[in-house]
């Protein structure tokens, strides 16, 4: 039985994260903002908004290992499946911005995790610092795009985007998708870690493992069908910038609001899980340095790099 809630989980998942999607997307869009920043913050926010909720409900529960472990499960997934996938799928173009500022944040980010985390604990102290550099962060891309959007002019990937984000009828149907779609999130993030818990408890599988694989491969569902969908139409910006903006999202904001609430500690998430993560990070940025495309090949060697990760934890737990 748990495995139809689990996949009935994923459904809600799914649903609720395009309609908040669309819903924020079609707002923001309506206030000015540019389609890249869109997608790096807007969309990017909605497909992660399960991780919020499944590792603030864990935090709660005192499960802190369920909690950073979905966090950083979702960061690896995100960019060694969905990217990998995306990439063989339609080689993605790399912009500009992404290159020089977006994706350094990101590994700066990882870092930093990995750093606060040496002693298997983020303090209240720490999860603020989180929170004010993703405000940061937001507000200079906020700014950033208000400013440089009567001079930004990239027809190509800006028409692309532009088919992507489609306008409501009227922006009370935005506030409607956006609320449903919340709600959805949290009734269908509580089934699936309930399910997905239950599950992988009987196969003796620990509760640091089952965070950072089936919950966060679950979780991260939202981002892998905005992405290859994405790949698929041949948009690289919103493929590549939704999961950037993902793994910020998710390491400033999932687990500085989660650590606000109630402090993690846990012993049971290794400083080998936050150095693939910084890994797989820099290997994003090396590839986009050295190409003006992810490739086809790049994008298995990152399903490569996901698949070693997995067989070691398999191995070790």
């Amino acid at each position: 039985m748990e495995i139809i809630w689990l996949l009935l989980s994923l459904v809600i998942l799914y649903f609720s994260a395009e309609g908040l999607v669309s819903g924020a997307s079609s707002l923001a869009k309506r206030i000015g903002i540019s389609p890249l920043v869109i997608g790096l913050t807007i969309v990017s926010i909605g497909t992660s908004a399960p991780e919020l909720v499944v590792s603030v409900k864990a935090a709660l529960n005192g499960q802190s290992a369920l909690s950073i472990g979905n966090v950083l499960g979702s960061d690896f997934f995100n960019i060694g499946i969905i990217l990998g996938l995306s990439a063989m799928i339609y080689p993605l173009a790399v912009k500009r911005q992404l290159l020089k500022f977006d994706v350094p944040v990101m590994v700066l980010v990882a870092l930093l995790f990995f750093l606060l985390f040496l002693d298997f604990e983020i303090s209240k102290i720490e999860a603020l610092v989180f929170i004010v550099l993703f405000v940061s962060y937001t507000g200079y891309l906020l700014i950033s795009s208000k400013k440089n959007s009567a001079q930004v002019k990239d027809h190509d990937n800006e028409n692309e985007i532009e088919i992507e984000i489609r306008l409501s009828k009227h922006w009370t149907l935005d506030i409607l998708f956006i609320g449903v779609g919340l709600l959805g999130l949290v009734y269908g993030s509580g089934l699936l870690v309930e399910n997905a818990v239950i599950i992988a408890g009987r196969l003796g599988m620990s509760e640091a493992m089952i965070g950072l694989t089936i919950v966060a491969a679950g979780t991260s569902m939202p981002e892998l069908a905005t992405s290859v969908v994405a790949a698929m139409k041949k948009r690289a910006d919103i493929a590549i910038g939704n999961v950037v903006g993902s793994n910020i999202f998710n390491i400033l904001f999932i687990l500085g609001v989660a650590g606000l609430i109630h402090p993690i500690s846990t012993p049971d998430i290794s400083s080998m899980d936050s150095l693939f993560v910084i890994g797989i990070s820099l290997l994003l940025w090396i590839f986009m340095k050295t190409s003006t495309r992810i490739t086809r090949w790049q994008g298995v060697a990152f399903i490569l790099f996901y698949l070693i990760y997995f067989f070691i934890k398999l191995s070790v737990s």
